[in-house]
């Protein structure tokens, strides 16, 4: 159980830093090419959420195919499992995406 917890918080950190480090390359970016960073990073930060939920279950299909497996063989757990840790990357990409709309705004959410 405890190597399950640990994917969950693998899976969340690195959605959430693919986000976060992301936004903040393309900002520096925005930056040297002379263009206001923070339409850049919010933008950015949208695009990329899916992505880092992709890289941090695996980069492939095999997930959506073990669930499917699972269920199909009656074996529920380990699906429930994987879709947990989809959940947990969903959690830290959409985190990610809300710090950086928390820092583009100044801290306003309104």
């Amino acid at each position: 159980m405890a190597s399950f917890w640990a994917k969950c918080l693998l899976d969340f950190f690195v959605a959430f830093g693919v986000v976060l480090g992301g936004t903040m390359l393309a900002g520096i970016c925005s930056v040297i090419t002379l263009e206001p960073p923070v339409h850049k990073m919010l933008n950015i930060a949208e695009q990329i959420k899916i992505w880092a939920m992709v890289a941090a279950i695996g980069g492939t299909i095999d997930p959506i195919r073990a669930i499917e497996t699972h269920f199909q063989d009656g074996q529920i757990s380990p699906a429930i499992q994987q879709m947990m840790y989809i959940v947990c990357a969903f959690v830290g990409a959409h985190m990610g995406t809300t710090l950086i709309q928390w820092i583009c705004r100044g801290g306003n959410t309104g």
